[in-house]
C-alpha cells in the first residue's frame, strides 16, 4: 500500500520503467527469432508485476479522490485510516501533529495498518481526521433458541 505522495511518485516512475522494460524485452526476444508462445512465457511475470504495480498506484489515486471500498466487521479499519488521511492530504507529520504523537508513532501504526487497535483510538484519529465513520448492521437469519 503506498502510504504517501513520495512512495507514489516512486511508484509510478518505477511503473513506467517496467513498462518500458517489457517492451524492449520482447521486442529483443523478437528479434532472436523468439516464438511468440515464448515470449510470452518470459515476458509474463514482468507483466504480473506490472500489473500488481498498476493496481497499487491506482488505489492510491482513488484514496486522494476520497473512493473508500466499504469495510465489514471492523476488517480494513487501519486501511481505511490510512486512506482517509491520504484523501484528507495530511502527511503523517501532520497527523501526528493533530494527534499528540511524534511522527514515528503513526509510521509504525500505518505500516501496520493499525493492527489491535483500540476502538477509542479508531475514534480519537477519525476525530483528528474531521471524518464521521457510520455503522449499518446486517443480522443474519437467527434459529430460534
Amino acid at each position: 500500500m503506498i502510504s504517501n505522495e513520495t512512495e507514489y511518485q516512486e511508484a509510478t516512475t518505477r511503473l513506467q520503467g517496467e513498462r518500458e522494460r517489457a517492451v524492449a524485452l520482447a521486442k529483443e526476444l523478437k528479434g532472436q527469432g523468439k516464438a511468440a508462445e515464448e515470449i510470452k512465457r518470459l515476458t509474463d511475470p514482468m507483466k504480473s508485476f506490472h500489473l500488481q504495480l498498476a493496481e497499487v498506484v491506482e488505489s492510491y489515486e482513488r484514496l486522494k479522490r476520497g473512493q473508500f471500498t466499504e469495510i465489514e466487521n471492523l476488517h480494513g479499519l487501519g486501511r481505511l485510516l490510512v486512506g482517509l488521511r491520504i484523501a484528507r492530504n495530511l502527511s503523517q507529520r501532520e497527523l501526528a501533529e493533530k494527534l499528540g504523537v511524534h511522527e514515528t508513532q503513526v509510521s509504525r501504526d500505518e505500516r501496520n495498518e493499525y493492527h489491535g487497535i483500540t476502538v477509542q483510538r479508531a475514534a480519537t484519529i477519525l476525530d483528528a481526521l474531521g471524518a464521521r465513520l457510520t455503522s449499518h448492521v446486517d443480522l443474519d437469519e437467527l434459529s430460534p433458541a
